[in-house]
């Protein structure tokens, strides 16, 4: 502990866990965005929302809406990086750690990674927010005061 606040041990279970963990936050996040959004837009709710990068098109309503539900979502994300991880730290980590998986799992889905600079543009703007929003978050907890209670004379009576 030669001189940092945070005894630091290498703990791969935990890490693993706080991935998943945020992995399924940003997916539940996102999925409730896009349902909510889709009810303005009248388009039904599909796993095609998430995962095709054909969805984002700007000049569609829908397409608008799940550009939206991405960039809500990083403050859903956001949310949940302070609550999970705590680490100011670790919040860039996480975010990156979020949006590569995805991008991994929309390449699985499509079957060829996306091409649209677009969707680049939009996840490097989601990936900002919620790194800096978590940040933020996770700052405003790590330097809140520890309360101090003095110690009260004893009488002996």
């Amino acid at each position: 502990m030669s001189g940092s606040f945070r005894y630091k041990v290498w703990d791969p279970p935990l890490i693993i866990a706080q991935i998943i963990t945020m992995q399924a936050v940003y997916y539940v996040g996102l999925g409730v965005w896009i349902a909510l959004l889709d009810l303005f837009t009248g388009h039904h709710v599909t796993l095609d929302s998430i995962f095709r990068y054909q969805e984002l098109q700007i000049r569609e309503s829908h397409g608008r809406a799940v550009m939206a539900a991405f960039i809500l979502n990083s403050i859903t994300s956001a949310v949940g990086l302070w609550k999970v991880v705590q680490r100011t730290k670790q919040c860039l980590d996480f975010s990156a750690t979020a949006h590569f998986v995805h991008l991994i799992i929309c390449w699985c889905y499509a079957g060829h990674l996306p091409a649209l600079p677009s969707l680049y543009l939009l996840h490097l703007l989601t990936l900002t927010l919620m790194c800096v929003l978590g940040e933020y978050l996770c700052l405003r907890t790590e330097m809140t005061t520890i309360p101090v209670r003095p110690t009260q004379p004893k009488t002996d009576l």
